[in-house]
This record gives C-alpha cells, sequence and structure tokens, in this order.
C-alpha cells in the first residue's frame, strides 16, 4: 500500500514536470507567434491540466486566452479568460498579474477591430455576433457595441434579431450621449473640438478661451423608432404605435420622438391597401407635423412635409403656404419650389379644360380671353419662384424647362432664348 502512494506520487509530480515543460514550450512558441502549434499543444495537454493545480491552469488558461485571440477564435479566448479569472489571483505568475487586465482589453480589442473589418466588407452578420461577444464581456461598459450589433443586423436583414438587441436597448435607456469638448483658439477665432485631457490643460491657458462641453445628440428616438419600423415590418402596427407612444410619454416634448411617430404613421399609410386608414394615419401624420412645428418654428423640413400630405388630400392653399414657408427658412430647399410651382399650375387643367368646352359666341369668346388672363397669371406667379430655384441650382433642367415652356405661352422670345440656349449648353 505504501508502495503505491508513492508511486501515485511519482506519477503526479511527472505530470506536473511534464505540464511545466510543455507549458514553457508553448510559451516559446507563442513569443515566436507559432500560434497554430502552439493551439495544437495547448489541445494536447488539455485533459491533464484538469487534474493539475492552480497554477498550472492558470498558465494554461493565459496561453489559451492569447493564442485563440490571435487566431480569431474568439468565443475559446473569452471561455479561457473567465476560466482564468475564477483561479484565485494568488495562483498567478508574475507575468499573469502584470497581463491580466491588458489581456482583456485586448480580446475586446480583437473582437470590436474584426467586426469592423467584417462590416467594411459587409459580413453584417458575423460583425453582429461578434459585437455581441464584446457586449458580453461587460454590459455595463459596452452597451455601445449592442447599438453597433443591432445595427448590423439591420443590415444583414436580421429583423428578429436587431428587434431583440434594439429592445433590451430601450429596456436598459440607453441614449449614447457623451460629453464633447470645445475651446476656442485665441489665435485663429475658431472653436476646435479637443479631448478630456486637452480640454483640461488648455482651458486655463491664456491662448485659449470659451471653454465648454456639449453633449452628442441622444440615440434614444432613433431606438424606438427602429423598434417601431421592425414591427411594421413584420406587419404589426398596433405594436409599433405602442412603442414609439411609450417612448413619447416618457419624452413629450422631443422633437425627434414626434417626427419618428408622424413617420411610422406615414409609411403604415403608404403600406396600407385600405383607403379610410390610409387617410386616418395621414391626417395623424400632419397633426404631428404641426405639433413638431410648434417645438421647431424655423425648420423648413417639417413645412415642406406638410405642403407634401395637404397636396395629397386637395389643400393646395395650405400646401402653399406650406412651401412659401419651406422656402423662407431653407432658401435652397429645391423640392420645395419644384413642388409650390407645381401646386400653381395644378390649377391650369380646369382653366384649359374650360377653354376647350367654349364655343364660338360673343360670350364664349369673352369668358375665352378672361380664361386666358386667368391661366397666363398663373404662369406669372410661378416666374419668380422658378428664377429663385434656378438661381440656387442652375443645372435643374425640370425647371429650365418649365421656365421655358411659361415664356414661350407668355410671349418672352428673348427669355425665351436664353433659357433655350442654357439647356442646349447643359445636355451638351
Amino acid at each position: 500500500m505504501k508502495k503505491l502512494a508513492i508511486l501515485m506520487m511519482l506519477m503526479i509530480c511527472s505530470n506536473s514536470f511534464t505540464q511545466k515543460k510543455e507549458l514553457r514550450q508553448i510559451n516559446k512558441l507563442i513569443s515566436e507567434s507559432f500560434f497554430n502549434e502552439a493551439e495544437s499543444s495547448l489541445e494536447a495537454i488539455s485533459s491533464l491540466v484538469e487534474v493539475s493545480d492552480d497554477k498550472i491552469k492558470a498558465q494554461y488558461y493565459f496561453y489559451l486566452a492569447k493564442v485563440s485571440n490571435e487566431l480569431e477564435k474568439f468565443n475559446d479566448a473569452i471561455t479561457a479568460y473567465e476560466n482564468l479569472k475564477s483561479i484565485n489571483d494568488s495562483a498567478y505568475s508574475t507575468i499573469i498579474k502584470t497581463e491580466f487586465d491588458f489581456l482583456y482589453s485586448q480580446i475586446e480589442t480583437s473582437i470590436i477591430n474584426s467586426a469592423v473589418e467584417d462590416n467594411r466588407n459587409s459580413n453584417y452578420s458575423v460583425a453582429s455576433d461578434k459585437l455581441i461577444m464584446a457586449y458580453r464581456m461587460n454590459e455595463e461598459k459596452n452597451k455601445d457595441y449592442l447599438y453597433y450589433a443591432a445595427g448590423s443586423a439591420v443590415n444583414s436583414k436580421e429583423y428578429d434579431k436587431a428587434l431583440d438587441y434594439y429592445v433590451e436597448l430601450k429596456e436598459n435607456n440607453y441614449t449614447g450621449v457623451i460629453d464633447e469638448y470645445y475651446i476656442t483658439n485665441n489665435e485663429t477665432g475658431e472653436e476646435e473640438k479637443v479631448s478630456e485631457t486637452e480640454f483640461d490643460l488648455l482651458k486655463n491657458s491664456k491662448d485659449y478661451s470659451n471653454p465648454r462641453v456639449g453633449q452628442t445628440e441622444s440615440r434614444y428616438p432613433e431606438i424606438v423608432k427602429n423598434i417601431a419600423l421592425i414591427y411594421v415590418q413584420q406587419g404589426k402596427n398596433d405594436v409599433a404605435i405602442e412603442a414609439i407612444q411609450e417612448a413619447r410619454s416618457i419624452q413629450p416634448d422631443d422633437t425627434s420622438l414626434i417626427l419618428n411617430e408622424a413617420d411610422l404613421y406615414i409609411r403604415i399609410s403608404n403600406n396600407s391597401d385600405d383607403e379610410s386608414e390610409r387617410d386616418l394615419y395621414r391626417k395623424k401624420f400632419k397633426e404631428l407635423m404641426e405639433l413638431a412645428i410648434t417645438k421647431d418654428p424655423e425648420n423648413g423640413i417639417l413645412y415642406y412635409n406638410l405642403g407634401v400630405i395637404s397636396s395629397e388630400q386637395g389643400e393646395n392653399d395650405s400646401a402653399l403656404e406650406y412651401y412659401k414657408k419651406a422656402i423662407e427658412f431653407k432658401p435652397d430647399y429645391v423640392d420645395a419650389y419644384l413642388n409650390l410651382v407645381a401646386v400653381i399650375l395644378d390649377g391650369e387643367q380646369s382653366i384649359v379644360d374650360e377653354m376647350n368646352n367654349l364655343g364660338t359666341s360673343k360670350k364664349d369668346n369673352i369668358r375665352y380671353d378672361e380664361l386666358k388672363v386667368e391661366r397666363e397669371d398663373l404662369y406669372k406667379e410661378c416666374i419668380p419662384f422658378l428664377e429663385k430655384l434656378i438661381g440656387v441650382s442652375p443645372t435643374n433642367i425640370d425647371a429650365l424647362n418649365t421656365l421655358k415652356n411659361i415664356y414661350g405661352v407668355l410671349g418672352e422670345n428673348e427669355k425665351f432664348k436664353d433659357i433655350s440656349a442654357k439647356i442646349n449648353e447643359i445636355q451638351g
């Protein structure tokens, strides 16, 4: 019995000596960047490590985490790191203690860099999975990775997966808001964006002034919008509306959320084959756009959208006013000019129809002349808007052709020739 115990002790010592020798060889392979060979050696001793002491286990998992990371086997790297972390640090060698935190950040950085490369190569699904890996490593610190994982899932059209991620972000009240640091360079007079460290150094410098801390825009409205849009894509309109209205109940004055709800209604309307439903959601869209204007009264895009919906509903007078407001606050808004002119000219068809139905009596001839003046007045009303549009967008063929035709009908021959020459020049 005594001999058996001695024999067992000798075997354990022999195994321990063998493992230490193998681990030294593995360390050498890693230092020489022979990672595949190191992986094979680690696999060969894996069963023996399970019955080894904590010092050998720590060394083994440390090397396995490093090798797996280099070979981009990130799940294995994370598992090895977690196994290493579960061992009491009293068993760590000096090297492990020194590199423990760096190993974690190295794995995380490798995963993110690999995900960025996958996104660049349109491998969105793989990128999303890697970003989730990085997020799960430290959910409190790495919430940004969950946000980017959701975006990659959308790009890969994995909407169910993206929805899960966005819902998790929403439940965590994630905003992604971070501080940004600005300071004015006194020599140039320009405000510069700087790092927090630079900001702390420069704010007391005589060469800089007006230090201020700003914040990035919240991602929360976008997240809620994407949740709602995915529900719409899945045909779950009621759930989509509920999701975005819940967010608005939390942030009722958030213009972005108001616009997102409006956008949701117009999408539902566009996807519906039911005319009454289409009309209902267009009215809801209009109401929210009007509310948004009260929050942001100088936003030309809001007025433009109201112009579009008013025009669709046959409210041409309102549409004209909204388009004029859009141009007032956004003078380079090409589409607003074009739509404004289209609404004005919309009245032309009824005039032409009446002219074509007139007879040759004296009374009809008088009425014809009256209608002709009305038609010319419509054209004259369009001219200043078209001229401004061409000033903003000199090569806009639609505007140039419309103005050319108007000049032709009005007998403005010189202007007609000038516009015709511009069109010929643009079209080569």
